[in-house]
This record gives structure tokens, C-alpha cells and sequence, in this order.
């Protein structure tokens, strides 16, 4: 039996539309060392979950793709290589559903930039 392209049509689009409708909402996230130097022990909280990595050259970039199951702050720490000290600080409040872009900037002095492009699914 064959099938025409028109039945085929028929059939399959509206189930590639719900396939896809249904997929879940994620966020790219990117954090960029821009603090001059090497990064150690880089870790990611946000709401349900982490990531991160055990080093980062200075101006290198980390990318990781996370689903948000909670609601709550994004928080970014690590360690300074040269100095060992360790450096946390807060971003904006990440929810459930929500879809996009996050860019977290690290920057010298313990700083960081959080760039969000973020909509609700």
C-alpha cells in the first residue's frame, strides 16, 4: 500500500505539531570568564538543579542546556586560581516553564553580569 503525499500530509503534520507542541521548555545558558585570569571549580545553582566544571581559562566560555522545574534565584560560584579565594554572587530569579537564553558574565573583583533573554513557555 502506498501512501500519497497528501495523506501523508494529512496525517503526519498534525502529529509532528503536537510531538513538538508538547516539547519542554529549556534555557541555554552560557558563562564567559572575563576576569583575567583562570577560574577553578566553577558551580551553577539554579532552581532544582547545578552544573559547572573544574576549570575555566580566562576568556573561555561554558555552555550547558537546563530545564527549570522550580522557582528561584540563579547563583554562580568559584574559586580564584591564583588566590583561592572563593567567589559567589546572585542572579535574577529563573521560573518553571520558562524558555531562552541566560548569559552569565563573570568579571574581575568577583563581579558578574547576568544577561537574560527569557520568555514563559
Amino acid at each position: 500500500m502506498r501512501l500519497s503525499l497528501r495523506t501523508a500530509l494529512f496525517f503526519g503534520l498534525p502529529l509532528f505539531l503536537l510531538v513538538s507542541a508538547c516539547r519542554d521548555a529549556h534555557i541555554n545558558v552560557t558563562v564567559e570568564n572575563r576576569t583575567g585570569a583562570q577560574i577553578d571549580l566553577l558551580e551553577v545553582d539554579y532552581p532544582s538543579a547545578s552544573f559547572g566544571d573544574d576549570t575555566l581559562a580566562s576568556g573561555a566560555s561554558y555552555r550547558y542546556l537546563i530545564q527549570v522545574r522550580l522557582e528561584g534565584p540563579v547563583k554562580v560560584q568559584y574559586n580564584e586560581h591564583a588566590t583561592h579565594q572563593l567567589r559567589q554572587m546572585t542572579g535574577p530569579d529563573l521560573h518553571e516553564g520558562q524558555q531562552g537564553q541566560l548569559e552569565i558574565v563573570l568579571l574581575p573583583g568577583g563581579k558578574a553580569e547576568f544577561h537574560p533573554q527569557l520568555a514563559q513557555k
